[in-house]
């Protein structure tokens, strides 16, 4: 009796992915072709869109990561460029043939920036802006400086292009 039941079951769900199949393959019956052919031109349209959609969001995509990729490098650089400046700074015998060579190198990592588009700006004696500068220290002011002027630029800014790729640490009067 058990295995009859079973049989029964198994007949039933065996009718029923049947049935199934053959309602996915059949299509319903065209009343209006007119009306079958405009919602076909349409979701063919949609489908159109959602395919440019994706191929814009993939092309910004792509090009973020570039730029991204290209602002890593050349933060990097300009690490290397402070560093240049800083040793800059304690060297005694600027007329050495080896000092001139490393100045021409200097200037070399410059030209390379700023062929991308990467721009020192000044900020001493400018008025401290935080959307470009960071400061890391205060100083009393004199006579000379004005209270929220920059007296002392510790490490240079760049703008790349429009952008602030990287604010200027600097000491403020106050």
């Amino acid at each position: 009796m058990l295995q009859g039941q079973l049989e029964q079951v198994i007949n039933m769900e065996s009718t029923k992915e049947q049935s199934l199949e053959r309602s996915e393959d059949e299509q319903p019956e065209i009343e209006n072709p007119d009306e079958q052919v405009r919602l076909e031109h349409e979701r063919y349209l949609r489908t159109l869109a959602e395919f440019e959609n994706y191929r814009k969001r993939i092309r910004r995509e792509r090009e973020t990561a570039s730029r991204q990729g290209t602002r890593d490098i050349i933060l990097s650089l300009l690490e290397v460029v402070d560093e240049f400046d800083r040793a800059f700074e304690h060297v005694s015998d600027r007329s050495s043939p080896v000092f001139e060579g490393i100045v021409a190198i200097h200037r070399k990592l410059l030209a390379l920036l700023e062929a991308q588009g990467v721009t020192p700006f000044t900020s001493v004696g400018q008025t401290f802006n935080p959307d470009l500068h960071e400061a890391v220290a205060s100083v009393q002011s004199g006579d000379e400086y004005k209270p929220g002027q920059i007296v002392d630029e510790l490490r240079r800014g760049y703008h790349w292009g429009d952008e602030l790729l990287r604010p200027s640490q600097v000491r403020v009067a106050v």
